[in-house]
């Protein structure tokens, strides 16, 4: 499995893992590394620098925003479980966490592009 990207049919900004088995270390890193704390160097407040510059990798106490144990940590938050056939998809610019229950994500009439 590999990070793909999640979005409706008229957008892709979103990077985006279903939560399985198969996931390869590599993808979870590459979930963790995106995720940011959104209370550090927030536009407006630091227009010049990248919105935000540390990883919540770096201020969550399990290791990462997202574990292939099933949990997901949303920055200043708290943590989410995260269950088989879940989406865990993140907005590139903010470094946003977003959590889709697979149940959503396969509503009829839903056209995602995961």
């Amino acid at each position: 499995m590999a990070t793909t990207t999640g979005g409706t049919t008229t957008t892709t900004a979103l990077t985006s893992l279903i939560m399985t088995g198969a996931m390869l270390p590599a993808d979870v890193a590459a979930i963790n590394n995106l995720v940011f704390d959104d209370r550090v160097n927030v536009y407006p407040n630091n227009p010049t620098a990248a919105l935000n510059v540390i990883p919540a990798a770096a201020q969550n106490p399990a290791g990462g925003a997202f574990s292939q144990a099933g949990t997901l940590w949303v920055p200043n938050r708290g943590l989410l479980k995260v269950f088989p056939g879940d989406y865990v998809m993140v907005e590139a610019v903010s470094g946003w966490p977003i959590l889709v229950s697979r149940t959503a994500i396969g509503v009829g009439g839903s056209v995602w592009n995961p």
